[in-house]
């Protein structure tokens, strides 16, 4: 069964440069698996620095949407997985829903989505490490949309940490092991 590891954080806070720095030093063969679409300046400026730290013999997968099969695909000659980044998965997601005020449909859907993705990952025989941003540590978004991406978001990562081998928290670029640090029983496993 393969190895899931997740690293979240805050935006710029490094999480992505120290999950790049753990599939390098203990991946042979890395895949890295990008969910970014770019669809403006900035964003084109931001998948430019990713590639740029990104080692030149990493193979690379685009994939916006059904990343899973990414997943299933770069685990047949990779022993590393890097998919960056889970929230902008579920924002790929939330701008295919036909209604976003269908919550319950909304929740079901990324559930299903992220089961997929965990599932992939645990057939692998090797690792796959997942990237995320901690979203609920500001403060409560005025709108329907943003509540409800910040909510879904914060349960995925929930079940995703809960499922997880490895859970790495990174803030000012610094890691910290956060399974090794968390109470050994949970409050609730309803996430």
């Amino acid at each position: 069964m393969g190895k899931v590891v997740l690293v979240t954080g805050g935006a710029r806070s490094g999480k992505s440069r120290f999950a790049e720095q753990y599939a390098a030093r203990f991946g042979k063969r890395v895949a890295y698996i990008a969910t970014a679409g770019v669809y403006d300046e900035e964003m084109a400026f931001r998948v430019k620095l990713h590639r740029e730290r990104r080692p030149k013999e990493w193979h690379t997968w685009e994939a916006p949407e059904n990343a899973h099969l990414s997943i299933e695909e770069a685990g047949k000659e990779h022993d590393m997985i890097l998919f960056d980044c889970l929230t902008l998965y579920i924002s790929n997601l939330f701008c295919a829903l036909e209604n976003i005020d269908d919550s319950a449909a909304n929740y079901a859907l990324i559930r299903d989505k992220v089961g997929l993705l965990l599932e992939a990952a645990k057939k692998q025989t090797g690792t796959t490490l997942f990237v995320t941003n901690e979203v609920g540590a500001g403060i409560v978004p005025d709108n329907h949309l943003a509540r409800e991406y910040r909510d879904i978001t914060g349960i995925a990562n929930q079940r995703m940490a809960r499922e997880a081998d490895e859970v790495y928290v990174v803030s000012c670029g610094i890691a910290v092991d956060f399974k090794k640090l968390a109470v050994p029983w949970q409050v609730d496993g309803s996430a």
